[in-house]
């Protein structure tokens, strides 16, 4: 399978290949860890998947911190900043959100839930956007490389 994937990576050109791994990184549970990690098994270096799955997942991680906020200013703006009772699930995500802040749910959200969805919560829940970018995106290095590494160790030990 492997070799498969390597094969048909090869037949595409060079400058086609990173762009490829800098959309799988914007796919939602795909992002920086799968997308390096897909792109280290289809034969690139992985100097130069990594860093094109992390600026993919970054990307679609500013968008939907962007477009979230606005959602949110404007949502309350209509409530007249009266927030209204959430859904039990929206209740226990904001309960992970007070116990573990931006930073926690930032780092540990990956092995629950794709990084635009936690982003999105968070900045729902009153978290600046500062703060999520920030997390999110030491988050999304972290795992990527993370992941990257790891992968490009087992494939090297695979071939």
């Amino acid at each position: 399978m492997i070799e498969y994937l390597q094969d048909f990576t090869s037949q595409v050109p060079q400058a086609l290949q990173w762009i490829v791994v800098i959309l799988l990184g914007m796919v939602p549970f795909v992002e920086s860890y799968n997308g390096s990690a897909l792109g280290v098994v289809a034969g690139l270096p992985v100097f130069v998947a990594v860093p094109a799955a992390v600026a993919g997942n970054l990307v679609s991680m500013l968008a939907v911190v962007a477009v979230s906020s606005r959602v949110r200013e404007r949502v309350l703006a209509g409530r007249g900043g009266d927030a209204s009772e959430p859904s039990p699930r929206r209740a226990k995500l904001k309960e992970r959100f007070d116990r573990y802040g931006v930073a926690g749910v930032a780092l540990l959200g990956p092995l629950a839930l794709p990084s635009q969805i936690t982003a999105a919560a968070t900045v729902s829940f009153g978290a600046t956007r500062g703060a999520v970018v920030f997390w999110h995106a030491v988050a999304i290095v972290l795992w990527g490389v993370g992941v990257g590494v790891l992968v490009s160790l087992g494939v090297a030990v695979l071939t």
